[in-house]
């Protein structure tokens, strides 16, 4: 898979001085937009985001080929919440010689919110199957919109991990910061969020309580409408993915 840049260098192109300037170049640009005023949250600015968003959000889209598309987001949105991510040096023995390689540091906890973070989950485990997952179920009330907690279950090395919290949806921002809170009671110190669309209450909700703690959107819509849905959204990313709706 080539990078979030969607620029790829190939082998021969290029000699080992052209490549190093390149490497570094490409270390400078962002592959993502920041807006100054939320500078928490980045927009992963790609052309397979762009396209597969726009079948997400058709209402003619059938449930496999959303779930296709939601999984393929969220490896590119995985691919912008580790670019930083420390590695540890290892030694490779390949079929010809040894050489330098690499492996994360830390390990990974993948913490959708149930039930529409799972299709996040599905797409991001092809990339890391050794990552350890939680749960956070909640369910927002219909009259309040406020968040209801009935289940969470967080792996035990969370605070030794970097976590990823995921949520297609960054609505009213009220279940997002309740998982967050949760992350963090249980001893989480590195915390990013993930989601394929937020909107700007969504945003300042979950930035004023949790200000530390970094968006990854591959959108930001809006607004919301009478009835807490992101417009233009996508519908209801839970009923899309499991063919509920």
């Amino acid at each position: 898979m080539t990078g979030v840049t969607g620029k790829t260098v190939g082998p021969h192109s290029a000699g080992p001085k052209r490549l190093a300037k390149q490497r570094e170049s490409s270390t400078k640009s962002r592959p993502t937009t920041q807006d100054p005023d939320r500078s928490q949250v980045v927009v992963v600015d790609h052309p397979i985001v762009a396209t597969g968003l726009a079948i997400l959000r058709a209402k003619t889209t059938t449930p496999d080929l959303f779930r296709r598309h939601l999984q393929e987001i969220a490896i590119l949105l995985f691919a912008e919440a580790s670019r930083n991510w420390e590695i540890a040096p290892i030694e490779v023995d390949t079929p010809l010689s040894s050489c330098a390689g690499a492996v994360l540091a830390k390990p990974v906890v993948l913490v959708p919110i149930l039930r529409a973070g799972l299709g996040m989950l599905d797409g991001i485990l092809r990339v890391v199957p050794d990552a350890s997952i939680g749960h956070i179920g909640l369910y927002r009330d219909a009259e309040t919109l406020r968040p209801v907690n009935y289940y969470d279950r967080l792996p035990v090395n969370i605070a030794a991990a970097e976590a990823l919290l995921l949520d297609p949806m960054l609505a009213t921002g009220h279940s997002a910061c309740e998982a967050a809170s949760i992350l963090k009671a249980q001893g989480a110190r590195s915390i990013q969020f993930l989601c394929v669309l937020a909107c700007p209450p969504g945003v300042q909700q979950f930035q004023n309580e949790h200000p530390d703690v970094p968006i990854i959107a591959a959108a930001v819509d809006p607004e919301l409408n009478e009835f807490g849905y992101i417009v233009p959204g996508l519908g209801d990313a839970g009923d899309r993915y499991f063919g509920t709706g």
